[in-house]
């Protein structure tokens, strides 16, 4: 053990000699330092070379413009028209208006003219037609609170009318060729 002499206790004042314990100081103080270098090693390795141009070092040739993914947006509001509008971002490229003719089929129905309507304009403007390709076109439903179930179910059924050839592994299947999701109000 180690001691720390003060030199105080004259004239009828304690003494203020103390003894501290300095092994275990000093081990903690190597363990201190250890941790110290240890993490500075992997703070070194933590560290990313960047600078301060964004969005990345001067080109002399433009960059690649990257292109949009085209959105089938069915509009089903209203009791006289179904309205496909193709978007890529928020530009309108089309809009095709669909006159809603329902066809019973046993407690169910169909909406055919729909379904003929959205196969034609997945033909003419799907971009995942590729048989390798895993993703599918996205479709996005808009409809009003009030709308019957039966019929977000009809146009669901009509969306997920075209099919493509998918190769999953080492077998090929038809799978819809919408990814169909719904937006809100």
């Amino acid at each position: 053990m180690a001691g720390i002499d003060t030199g105080g206790g004259h004239g009828g004042k304690r003494a203020l000699n103390q003894e501290v314990p300095l092994i275990p100081f000093i081990d903690f103080l190597l363990c201190l330092v250890m941790f110290l270098l240890v993490t500075a090693v992997w703070s070194q390795m933590a560290r990313i070379n960047a600078n301060a141009q964004v969005p990345g070092p001067p080109q002399d040739e433009p960059l690649e413009k990257q292109e949009k993914p085209k959105t089938l947006h069915v509009e089903a509001r209203g009791d006289r028209k179904f309205q496909l509008i193709w978007k890529e971002g928020s530009t309108v490229i089309n809009t095709i208006d669909v006159e809603r003719k329902k066809v019973n089929v046993g407690n169910d129905y169909r909406y055919p003219d729909l379904a003929a309507k959205i196969k034609s304009e997945w033909e003419a403007n799907g971009t995942h037609r590729n048989k390798t390709d895993p993703k599918l076109d996205q479709a996005v439903l808009s409809t009003d609170n009030s709308t019957p179930f039966a019929d977000v179910i009809a146009v669901i059924d009509a969306i997920y009318t075209p099919k493509r050839e998918m190769t999953m592994g080492n077998t090929t299947e038809l799978v819809p060729a919408f990814n169909v999701s719904f937006s809100m109000n």
